[in-house]
């Protein structure tokens, strides 16, 4: 129960939504890119991307000071469902803005 709750308070905000989307559509992204793209601080991407990952949407590697995201898989029936029905949401993304190698 509790791992389901996490799930859907994931999905419970906008931003988490395009967030993840935006991901599913880029396939790895680094967090500055997600912070260029979206015109947010770092602090509040982090914050959003730790919720999804610790509902089990993202997976994250580290390469020396960069950190990328991509959806983890394999994805439960539940989240794959999910992920697939965003796609469907007409979401309009922001542009990609890779900032990561500048």
């Amino acid at each position: 129960m509790e791992d389901f709750l996490k799930t859907i308070g994931a999905l419970n905000d906008e931003t988490r939504i395009k967030i993840l989307y935006f991901i599913d559509t880029h396939k790895r992204v680094c967090v500055c890119d997600i912070e260029q793209s979206f015109d947010m601080i770092q602090s509040r991407i982090s914050r959003h991307l730790k919720i999804l990952k610790d509902a089990g949407f993202l997976k994250v590697e580290r390469e020396g000071r960069w950190a990328y995201y991509t959806i983890r898989s394999p994805l439960d029936r539940f989240r794959l469902q999910a992920v697939d029905e965003i796609k469907h949401l007409g979401i309009t993304l922001p542009d990609f803005q890779n900032r990561c190698d500048i």
